[in-house]
Parts: structure tokens; C-alpha cells; sequence
């Protein structure tokens, strides 16, 4: 997957600790668990054409997380590009 950069991006994380820079778009999202106004981070990614091609083919879409201890997340799909 590619980083894309997510319309309304409030900042950039990571190129400090030596990652690609991550464009973030913070937001305040309703939580069943922590009630509204929780703080979230949401980012855009774009498949190449090869995981595009392996998507379609019934590929998952996998999710790594660096560490030990796993936050709460979300996996959704962005809007349509409008060309």
C-alpha cells in the first residue's frame, strides 16, 4: 500500500522517528466504549495495481501494528476519487 494523503490532514507523523511521513487528519469520532468527542487519527492509503489485482481476486487487506499492545481501530473504505 501506498501513503496517500488524506483530504484535510491537520499533520504529518513519523519522518522525526525515521518512518515516511504519515499525513493524519485528527478528529473526533463517537466511541460506543468512550462516548462522543473520542480523539481519533485517520489515514488514506491506495493499493498498487498488484494488490489493487489481488484485492479483487478475494486478498484481505492485513493490518500491522508494531509493538505489543493493540489499540482500537477501525478499517473502512474512503470515497471514490473523483477524476
Amino acid at each position: 500500500m501506498m501513503v496517500a494523503c488524506i483530504e484535510g490532514a491537520t499533520r504529518h507523523i513519523g519522518a522525526s522517528q525515521g518512518y515516511e511521513g504519515l499525513p493524519v487528519r485528527d478528529e473526533l469520532v463517537h466511541c460506543t466504549v468512550n462516548g462522543p468527542g473520542t480523539p481519533c487519527m485517520t489515514t488514506a492509503w491506495t493499493p498498487t495495481p498488484q494488490e489493487l489485482a489481488a484485492l479483487m481476486a478475494g486478498a484481505s487487506v492485513h493490518f500491522c501494528i508494531l509493538g505489543t499492545a493493540y489499540p482500537p481501530i477501525t478499517v473502512s473504505v474512503g470515497p471514490t476519487p473523483e477524476g
